[in-house]
């Protein structure tokens, strides 16, 4: 193992996950739904703190990881949640609730991302999370800066794509979108970004311009 990955291998393991997202992340496991790392789950719960958001939306319920994250990180917080998967949003819900949030706290919109987004109040969010479908990535990461406020940030787990994004030879829709995108707000002046190695990558946006 080279030192590079030894410290990757140590920054996901030094997390000491709370019992109620271990059991999120294993019951993402038994169904075959991907949830972010460790490392990513902290940060984002970091920047969800940092910013003392009181709206998050998240694009890609999953089993709750996320979500439980990102409310540990601002748990005054009101949270809604956007996924296809109506089984797997119940899943989160009872997460959610496991782990003591308010119901009133908790909004979960199922239906595909693309059909809902539209409908959404445009800068009225402090933290977006875009982790759904990789294909549609820039569309969503577009939606999302529209959804945050100014100063709010965008949040995209997954940015280098499963090690892939960093081979110029690696062109599937997914690989290249992610790579398009990195490559876009790098000299963006509507946004201030930077990219965390963590897990498989964290894009973090601030928007910079209404």
């Amino acid at each position: 193992m080279s030192e590079k990955e030894s410290n990757w291998k140590f920054a996901e393991d030094i997390v000491a996950e709370p019992e109620t997202i271990a059991r999120a992340r294993e019951h993402s496991l038994e169904l075959g739904a991907e949830a972010i790392s460790p490392a990513i789950g902290a940060q984002i719960s970091v920047i969800a703190a940092a910013s003392r958001a009181t709206s998050i939306i998240e694009i890609g319920t999953g089993l709750g990881v996320s979500g439980l994250y990102l409310l540990a990180g601002a748990p005054e917080a009101t949270l809604t949640t956007i996924d296809v998967e109506v089984d797997h949003q119940q899943a989160a819900r009872d997460a959610f609730l496991a782990a003591g949030t308010a119901p009133a706290r908790i909004r979960l919109i199922p239906g595909r991302a693309n059909q809902v987004l539209p409908r959404m109040n445009e800068a009225s969010y402090d933290v977006v999370l875009v982790d759904a479908d990789p294909e549609h990535v820039i569309e969503y990461v577009e939606h999302g800066l529209r959804l945050a406020r100014l100063g709010g940030t965008v949040l995209v787990p997954h940015a280098l794509w499963r090690g892939r994004v960093a081979d110029p030879v690696k062109r599937d829709r997914a690989t290249t979108d992610f790579r398009l995108l990195l490559t876009e707000v790098s000299t963006s002046g509507a946004v201030r970004s930077a990219l965390s190695p963590a897990g498989d990558g964290l894009l973090q946006l601030t928007k910079l311009t209404a």
